[in-house]
């Protein structure tokens, strides 16, 4: 699985969406960390969790 995420995007959580837009800060293998706003940061495993990354214009 080829993650499409950088550090600096913005990404939404569907299944938690009171945690806020969170900025991802580091990609390692399968983890994500993503700083959200409502919940502070958070090690996302991907293979559990699917992220969305939100356009620019969001």
């Amino acid at each position: 699985m080829i993650l499409d995420f950088e550090p600096g995007d913005k990404v939404i959580n569907p299944a938690d969406k009171d945690w806020g837009i969170g900025q991802v800060q580091s990609i390692i293998k399968d983890k994500v960390t993503v700083n959200f706003e409502n919940v502070g940061k958070k090690v996302i495993n991907t293979k559990n969790i699917e992220l969305i990354k939100l356009n620019d214009r969001n």
